[in-house]
């Protein structure tokens, strides 16, 4: 396999990225529109930790990390590192040394749809990592690939300067064009949630807050005494 390694691609701007990182991955993802999820499969191996930077994308061969490799040398302050595969792998294809190099430059953290060892040392360095599994099964150096082309995860394409959003929930992408008014939603998204949230500690109910009422009645749900669900049943 050959490839090709772009330099210099367009990014989101950092007050736009830094706007983003003020959010939940859900919340995002919900002001989009419900899409840009990378999945469930997806998962931090730390917890309590949002991380949000500009895409720099890694498409390499199963089992091998010579990829990874020349992509430290693209990743700068603010990126996020985003790695996947041309089929399936749970090898784990980065570990300390990587996080080490690219911590010295500046990056956020980590997002590889295959598997990530050392897991233990990253998180006590404190460096932010998701991936598809923790496997101690070590890889080799072979074959080549792209740095900073387009790739998908979970049929979620990133760009390489695209917004990664990563929190506990799991790993958004907000298209580079989109971020500021992605973070104009999610801001009102919030406000709204916020009214909601004093009203549930006020006593309301969602189902009268949200009018749902009607739409049980609409969906034929009917409310019934205890007596009468058992009567209707005998």
């Amino acid at each position: 396999m050959s490839g090709v390694i772009v330099t210099n691609p367009p990014k989101a701007d950092p007050e736009d990225v830094g706007a983003l990182a003020a959010f939940g991955v859900a919340t995002v993802s919900e002001a989009m529109g419900r899409t840009g999820l990378l999945g469930p499969q997806i998962r931090p191996i730390q917890q309590g930790v949002r991380v949000a930077g500009t895409a720099v994308t890694v498409l390499g061969w199963p089992g091998d990390n010579l990829m990874i490799h020349a992509a430290v040398e693209q990743c700068g302050e603010g990126d996020l590192l985003v790695v996947t595969t041309t089929s399936p792998s749970t090898d784990g294809m980065f570990g300390e040394l990587f996080a080490t190099a690219l911590q010295r430059r500046g990056v956020r953290g980590l997002v590889i749809n295959a598997g990530i060892r050392d897991t233990r040392d990253l998180r006590e360095m404190g460096f932010a990592a998701w991936s598809r599994a923790v496997s101690a099964q070590g890889t080799v150096k072979a074959t080549g690939g792209s740095v900073n082309v387009p790739v998908a995860i979970d049929g979620q394409v990133i760009r390489p300067g695209d917004v990664i959003l990563a929190d506990d929930d799991g790993v958004v992408v907000v298209p580079r064009e989109r971020a500021r008014e992605t973070a104009e939603r999610s801001r009102a998204r919030e406000e709204k949630e916020a009214a909601a949230r004093a009203a549930f500690l006020d006593g309301q109910l969602g189902l009268d807050r949200y009018g749902l009422r009607d739409r049980l009645k609409q969906l034929g749900v009917r409310y019934l005494s205890h007596e009468e669900y058992a009567g209707e049943r005998s």
